[in-house]
């Protein structure tokens, strides 16, 4: 069939399997992303041959047991890449997140399994055969995520495709069939089944892969999800929500851009508080680099934002407030921050809000730019505290006082910013701060 084109290394795989009894079907997400026009790369294969079977087939060096009990074995082409091939299998009884399965299934057995009809097509390449047995093709012409056979039971089995089906839809721009979005619903008060790490796997896939997030986390919350995985956005706004469309996800372009998911993650967590959302994130299983990002981003937003709307919009901000900004957030961080408070200021005005224009903020971002080389923290001073003692002042708790005291006249004029400058201001900032004169012990 012209729209299946699986690649060199997987014909070989399934003519393998072929060649020694087994039939080898491509099944899974390549199909699905093949019929939308897509040309997919990651092949998974379905066959009666056992995990054993294949890997005396393919041998040792060629074969991953990643799942045995469960059927899947990972053969690896001649490039390195692993493809999934899994028996033909049934389930017995699930928990709501793991199956126990058995072998000795049909094909159609196997595809009886699936989440979703789009997902439960099956192509042979040695015969050019489609199997649709549950009319996932005419779903895909239809734009619909449909449960295979009755949605309530695929829910049950295994929670996590409650989520997934909002990924497919929003992912594609599918509608939700009703049956299966009323299963959704109906799913939510029992996703704490769900492992943390799952549920951060599912919302960073959705915030890598859907063009317009919103459309997402808009259901995460009606379908009470979200109040049920993470409580501190059981009440997120639809301005929050829109923030995340205008921030590109990863590959928009042709590349990959540093934190553009990270970003999003960050978006969406503004109106929290910074400690809240570092302790939901931590719930999460977040690495901890993404949750300081996160605590940074928040924490900027809160101190901030405020401030930089109300001057942009005014008569517009003096180098000093700019470059005490920079401070305040981070020189490595500022230029993340004003991605995503441009993104939430454009969300803002969509919803008719008051907030600065794009002309202002881009205006204030080529400032940024050529401010934040300015000296804006204490590591930038002139001086240090080997100077401070050389002058004669006690070491002690004074010194970051005096340096902070320092810095505050170095973002207003960053001319100071010279050892004798510097030094010459000692006397009067060690006087102000009670430190005594310069040179006495105490």
């Amino acid at each position: 069939m012209a729209a299946f084109r699986p690649t060199p290394s997987v014909l070989d795989i399934a003519r393998r399997l072929e060649e020694a009894g087994f039939e080898a079907w491509c099944v899974g997400g390549a199909i699905r992303d093949a019929l939308l026009g897509g040309a997919p790369l990651d092949w998974d294969l379905a066959t009666p041959a056992t995990p054993q079977q294949v890997t005396q087939l393919f041998g040792t060096r060629r074969t991953i047991p990643v799942g045995i009990e469960f059927g899947t074995v990972c053969v690896l082409d001649p490039g390195g890449m692993p493809h999934e091939i899994t028996t033909f299998r049934r389930d017995v009884r699930t928990d709501g997140r793991h199956a126990e399965v058995e072998f000795g299934a049909s094909l159609d057995d196997d595809l009886a399994r699936r989440d979703f009809t789009i997902n439960a097509i099956a192509y042979r390449p040695r015969t050019d055969e489609v199997r649709d047995p549950f009319g996932g093709k005419r779903d895909i012409d239809l734009r619909i995520v449909r449960a295979v056979g009755d949605a309530e039971q695929r829910m049950r089995e295994d929670r996590l495709r409650a989520l997934r089906a909002i990924r497919f839809a929003s992912r594609y721009g599918f509608s939700i069939e009703p049956a299966t979005l009323r299963a959704i619903r109906g799913s939510a008060a029992h996703l704490t089944r769900l492992s943390a790490e799952r549920v951060q796997q599912e919302l960073v896939k959705t915030m890598a892969q859907v063009d317009v997030p919103s459309r997402a986390f808009t259901l995460w919350r009606d379908t009470g999800a979200l109040s049920v995985l993470v409580p501190a956005l059981a009440q997120v706004s639809n301005v929050a929500l829109s923030t995340l469309d205008q921030l590109s996800r990863d590959g928009v372009g042709g590349r990959v851009a540093p934190r553009r998911t990270s970003s999003r993650v960050a978006a969406l967590f503004l109106d929290v508080a910074p400690d809240e959302a570092r302790a939901a994130m931590t719930a999460l299983r977040f690495a901890k680099h993404e949750i300081a990002w996160t605590f940074a981003m928040v924490s900027a937003w809160n101190a901030v934002a405020p401030a930089i709307a109300g001057a942009v919009v005014a008569d517009g901000p003096s180098d000093a407030q700019v470059r005490r900004w920079i401070a305040g957030i981070g020189r490595l961080n500022v230029g993340g921050f004003l991605r995503i408070a441009r993104a939430r200021w454009c969300a803002m005005r969509e919803a008719e809000q008051d907030a600065p224009s794009a002309q202002a903020i881009r205006a204030l971002y080529r400032r940024v730019v050529t401010l934040r080389m300015d000296p804006i923290a204490i590591a930038d001073l002139a001086i240090g505290g080997d100077e401070l003692r050389a002058a004669g002042i006690a070491p002690g708790p004074l010194y970051a006082r005096i340096l902070n005291a320092l810095l505050d006249r170095v973002l207003d004029e960053p001319a100071r910013n010279t050892p004798e400058g510097l030094l010459s201001e000692l006397p009067a900032i060690v006087a102000a701060l009670g430190g005594g004169a310069i040179g006495r012990q105490h």
